[in-house]
């Protein structure tokens, strides 16, 4: 596949963009270090290109647009807007084979409060749109009903925000919950490090172990044992919660028919209430798009390998053998976090132009 034959796909899906109301925007390639790794910790580091300017700091290639285009918005984008974008980023891809770690990427970005619902209809209808005809398979998914059901957990706060943490990290989620829930032993490491904790007051310990090394303060150290010993302490999460959330994760069904087995398992676990409710209306946004619930697959747990920064509808669209050819989602959260204390709902997602050519190339 040449580079002029992407370039022309790219173009297409640009011209597509703004067509449906986008304002082109560029975006640095360099961009700051420290904004990447404060919003997704040292885990950014091993998928992204990391250099150092004299004059900026640790800098990163960009590894995608959405943050910079938050960035941007935030600081002084109009209410509601509409964004587009191309061009290259970049990526180690060392554990999936023979990738490319610089490619074309194009997207489109919509912030607006008025309708969260019906943007994500929006959005996932133009991208639709635009792939319609290579034999793509849809995906939807809803992060935020995964999120609100962990928020509703009966436990302590330190356990959900832990399992909220690793959300995007689904073995590690699941082995916490396992833990949480009693339903895998505690680890030797911890069992030998709690019987250690139980021979005396943390701060003891600490200057038993003779000269202080590290970047850790000892009060540090002092409060992250207490926090050890007051978690083997705490409860196990209930049975019947604890299996509604194992339920939750598998949800594999048409997205209409999981709308009613979501309905089914919210007065017992009703933390859940409002985010299957906007799952309700962002369904009736896609039909009055012409799109198929009855059809379209939805998965609970789809995006949780992605950016950290859906927290909300998700999406893609799959080839066999190929990695996901479009994806996108909701991202609210992101913008607060941008936003030095304001915030707008914002939905968007992108396409891999080289992949839609190698598909048209072959239809």
């Amino acid at each position: 596949m040449s580079k002029a034959a992407i370039r022309a796909e790219a173009g297409r899906l640009f011209a597509a963009f703004q067509a449906a109301g986008a304002v082109p925007v560029e975006a640095d390639l360099l961009l700051p270090a420290e904004t990447m790794l404060d919003l997704y910790g040292e885990d950014i580091r091993a998928r992204a290109y990391v250099t150092t300017d004299p004059l900026r700091g640790e800098m990163m290639l960009r590894p995608d647009f959405t943050v910079p285009v938050v960035q941007a918005h935030m600081a002084d984008g109009a209410d509601p807007a509409r964004y587009c974008y191309m061009g290259e980023v970049f990526r180690k891809q060392e554990h999936l084979g023979n990738r490319a770690s610089e490619y074309l990427q194009v997207g489109f970005e919509v912030f607006d409060r008025a309708a969260p619902e019906a943007a994500d209809a929006e959005v996932f209808a133009l991208f639709a749109g635009l792939v319609q005809g290579l034999g793509l398979r849809a995906v939807t998914g809803d992060i935020g009903i995964l999120m609100a059901a962990v928020r509703g957990l009966e436990t302590t706060e330190r356990r959900r925000a832990a399992l909220l943490r690793h959300i995007w990290r689904p073995k590690r989620f699941r082995a916490l919950l396992d833990r949480f829930a009693g339903r895998a032993a505690v680890p030797a490491g911890r069992v030998a490090l709690l019987e250690r904790l139980a021979g005396g007051a943390p701060e003891d310990l600490i200057a038993q172990a003779g000269a202080f090394i590290g970047l850790r303060a000892p009060e540090d150290i002092a409060a992250r044992a207490q926090a050890l010993i007051e978690d083997s302490q705490a409860a196990p999460i209930k049975a019947p919660e604890a299996a509604l959330l194992y339920d939750l994760l598998g949800l594999q069904a048409p997205a209409e028919a999981a709308l009613g087995h979501l309905r089914g398992i919210t007065p017992l676990l009703p933390a859940i209430e409002p985010a299957v409710d906007r799952f309700a209306a962002r369904l009736q946004a896609l039909r009055a798009r012409g799109v198929a619930v009855e059809s379209l697959a939805f998965e609970a747990s789809l995006g949780r390998t992605s950016m950290e920064y859906y927290d909300g509808f998700v999406f893609s669209f799959h080839a066999e053998g190929m990695p996901a050819v479009a994806t996108g989602g909701r991202y609210d959260a992101l913008t607060a976090v941008l936003g030095a204390g304001r915030s707008i709902p914002a939905v968007g997602g992108i396409i891999r132009p080289h992949l839609v050519a190698a598909l048209r190339g072959a239809v």
